[in-house]
């Protein structure tokens, strides 16, 4: 590859809202299935596979309004090879601009044996018949030899070539079982395209699941061997351990691109919020180390790692994660963490500790990290104003006191410190849930622009004596602001997190005050 040579377009298929779907507890409504095909089309994927069109009524019409609304992306109806799914799935997608059918049959043969208990010839004769039935009602028909990294070569040829004979456009291979292995793999596609009797004439797709955790290398081997689709889902959710990740994929083409020689159409900006919203509609939380979107994914506790990145970024990050609209977090402080690190965190909120407090912030820090994994903003304020014998934040929750009841609203009680004026002030407010309650006490108590965006609750050991962390967003102005708080009781923890995110709303507001004094505007 040079500089000059055109890249190599890799079209984007997402099946999160029906092989992602398909994975245990992952069910969404209707409504939520629309509201994710709108955020992947502002992701820019290329093709959107909304569903199963068969399984359900409501299957069905979430199909059929995600067709009409989305005009600008192509849409794919899935069904087996049987007349009544493929009737279901062309029913379901014919308000579609673009769209697209798409068959699938089993190769292997223990799926042959045991799962369809069909011979090979009569699987043969299915494929041939069904897609030259699906051909009558639209253009471009995309067939898929299940399980075809554990099919004979032989009869992976013959199944491929009748379905191209009867119409096919786009051959997709799939891993299915996330057995393959890259090398094997990827050479697959080349040698179907060569051996099978119209083969360079059919776009390549593959669909890798990530069984032995190779379905984004297995999908990459395909790219280096002529694919030019790739199906993934989102946050890598389906069947088993799941699909090829979405945001993984993307990212690898993305970040070695260059050597690739292949580009895709997603909006990168949007991953992270497009990551967030399937986790929350299928309640799939996601796990800590998960590469791209995971919460360590650009996170450093490590004293040489913080270092590095204060000075320079890239020595420890090969992307740049507000690129995918990832909020710019990536100290974490912890008892890894050196007086760099602190320092900086501290500077963030505008204050500035002469050597001496900066060395008993310092002593103070190791000691309380030893008892806690984390030290968050909460915490670490809270030390500073030992260190320098004052009150650095703008509020402080003195004490909060909630009543819950099966039969009745649940009522709050919270009183707040004001640092400016050093007054206290206490409000009560109901809500259906106790943190609801609180929530609303804790607005009256402190009058911060800010809108509640998000709250994320974590348990940091088992048994009864689990403490429990909350992190929590707010939005003010178009710019996230997060707090974090650690406390067995979890609406307390919940408490002080928005509490803390307010109060990074208003120090952020002072320091921009200030800087606008200084330039004399």
């Amino acid at each position: 590859m040079t500089t000059t040579t055109p890249k190599r377009q890799i079209h984007i298929f997402d099946t999160t809202l029906r092989d992602g779907e398909q994975a245990p507890g992952a069910s969404m409504s209707p409504e939520q299935k629309i509201v994710i095909a709108r955020q992947l089309a502002r992701l820019g994927v290329d093709i959107i596979e909304p569903g199963f069109a068969i399984s359900s009524p409501g299957e069905f019409q979430a199909i059929q309004q995600i067709s009409r609304e989305l005009q600008g992306t192509e849409i794919c109806g899935f069904a087996r090879c049987v007349p009544i799914d493929i009737d279901a799935a062309v029913q379901a997608t014919q308000d579609a601009a673009r769209r697209r059918l798409h068959l699938f049959i089993s190769s292997s043969q223990i799926h042959l044996d045991f799962q369809l208990r069909k011979t090979q010839d009569q699987v043969i004769e299915m494929v041939r018949s069904m897609v030259a039935y699906g051909k009558r009602f639209v253009n471009e028909l995309e067939f898929s030899p299940m399980d075809a990294s554990r099919a004979t070569e032989e009869f992976l040829f013959r199944v491929v070539e009748t379905a191209i004979e009867e119409g096919a456009t786009i051959i997709n291979l799939p891993d299915t079982m996330g057995y393959a292995l890259p090398e094997e793999f990827g050479p697959m596609f080349t040698r179907v395209r060569n051996g099978v009797r119209g083969g360079d004439k059919v776009v390549y797709s593959t669909h890798c699941h990530n069984d032995l955790g190779l379905a984004v290398a297995n999908s990459l081997a395909a790219i280096r061997h002529g694919v030019t689709q790739v199906e993934v889902s989102v946050n890598g959710v389906g069947e088993r351990a799941g699909n090829c990740s979405l945001e993984e994929l993307v990212m690898a083409i993305q970040t070695r691109g260059e050597s690739m020689g292949v580009t895709t159409n997603i909006a990168t900006d949007q991953i992270y919020e497009t990551s967030r919203m399937v986790s929350r509609a299928m309640h799939f939380p996601i796990a800590y180390n998960k590469p791209i979107v995971g919460r360590n994914a650009f996170q450093h506790e490590s004293g040489i790692h913080q270092d590095g990145l204060l000075k320079n970024r890239n020595t420890y990050e090969i992307m740049d994660p507000e690129a995918m609209g990832i909020p710019r977090s990536m100290i974490i402080l912890g008892k890894h963490s050196g007086r760099h690190a602190i320092k900086h965190r501290v500077s963030e909120f505008g204050i500035q500790l002469g050597d001496d407090e900066m060395e008993d912030l310092y002593n103070r820090f190791k000691a309380k990290a030893d008892e806690q994994k984390i030290i968050t903003d909460d915490v670490l304020m809270q030390l500073v104003g030992e260190s320098t014998d004052s009150i650095v934040q703008p509020y402080a929750l003195v004490d909060l006191q909630v009543l819950a009841g099966s039969q009745r609203s649940r009522i709050a009680s919270v009183t707040i410190h004001r640092s400016e004026d050093g007054t206290e002030q206490t409000f009560t407010g109901a809500g259906e849930g106790p943190l609801e309650a609180v929530i609303q006490c804790i607005r009256e108590a402190m009058p911060v622009d800010a809108t509640f965006e998000d709250l994320e609750l974590h348990s940091l050991s088992t048994g009864e004596d689990a403490s429990g962390e909350a992190v929590v967003s707010v939005i003010s102005n178009g710019v996230r602001y997060r707090g974090t708080a650690i406390h067995r009781d979890i609406i307390l923890a919940s408490a002080r997190a928005y509490v803390a995110a307010c109060n990074g709303v208003v120090m952020a507001r002072r320091q921009a005050d200030k800087r606008k004094e200084a330039v004399g505007e």
